[in-house]
């Protein structure tokens, strides 16, 4: 009988130990953790391989791509000023109007490389411009100067993004603008058969761009740069309404002014500000 009760104790305790042991189990089971201990190496760094298994994972940074726009565009200037050839001055008024009618060829256009804060345009324009209408400036006998020009212009820059909101963009800029003329002058009445001249300089410029984006498809932006080297002074300024009419399109259009003083003693002057207004379509690619 001593017996018997000893194995019965033993057996009461035996089950009291097993139900204990289970109620543990699912207390653990419910908390999401396990009897078994943690079996992971220790780090160095005190973190576990799994918990770095298990972290979330870390996004590598986005590569910011490259942004090229392209902006054809056509400028339609009035022109005034003074310009001459081996010291023979004729004086330039013409509107755009008259620019039109004697209208030979051009080429305009813009072309910008963006990574992200940094861009590098580069605008040109090669234009033929006259004006029948010159008039001479003191030369005696001579009732008007046909004047015809060729003129080309290349900026290349640097901007550099300071300012970079939703609403407001704002960017420094500082280039070159590099000039060729070519003039002719055809007096009335006739004198030799005319005179001709080309020049070639180049001006340093810096300025600034502000674009403000009135919503989602329209924004407003003004540039302006000035300077000098071979001219003194070389400046403009714009305003430009741009219109999204696609995801990759913008038309633009507004008012442009350029100024130019340029004088190689007698041999050639070009002392000339043109002024109108601009249209044009910018293209955006990545």
């Amino acid at each position: 009988m001593a017996l018997i009760r000893k194995f019965a104790s033993v057996e009461t305790i035996t089950a009291i130990a097993l139900n204990l042991a289970l109620l543990a189990a699912h207390a653990c089971q419910a908390q999401g953790t396990s009897l078994v201990g943690n079996m992971d190496p220790p780090e160095s760094n005190g973190h576990s391989p799994r918990a770095a298994l298990y972290s979330a994972p870390q996004e590598a940074p986005a590569d910011d791509p490259w942004h090229i726009t392209f902006f054809p565009y056509l400028w339609f200037p009035g022109m005034h000023g003074t310009t001459g050839v081996l010291g023979f001055n004729t004086s330039v008024k013409a509107s755009p109007g008259d620019l039109l009618s004697h209208f030979d060829i051009g080429l305009m256009g813009n072309v910008a490389v963006r990574k992200q804060r940094f861009v590098a345009p580069v605008d040109f324009m090669w234009v033929a411009l006259s004006d029948d209408k010159g008039l001479p400036e003191n030369i005696v006998g001579i009732e008007s100067i046909s004047f015809h020009v060729g003129q080309f212009i290349l900026t290349p820059k640097v901007d550099y993004e300071i300012i970079d909101t939703p609403k407001l963009k704002v960017d420094g800029l500082a280039g070159l603008r590099y000039w060729h003329l070519g003039e002719e002058l055809h007096f009335n009445p006739k004198l030799f058969n005319g005179v001709s001249r080309s020049q070639n300089w180049v001006d340093g410029v810096a300025g600034a761009r502000i674009e403000t984006v009135l919503s989602s498809k329209a924004s407003i932006t003004v540039l302006g740069d000035a300077g000098g080297g071979g001219a003194v002074p070389d400046y403009q300024i714009a305003g430009l309404l741009g219109l999204k009419v696609k995801k990759k399109i913008t038309l633009q259009a507004g008012w442009r002014y350029l100024d130019v003083h340029y004088r190689n003693d007698r041999l050639f002057l070009y002392d000339i500000a043109e002024s109108g207004v601009g249209l044009g379509a910018v293209f955006s690619f990545k």
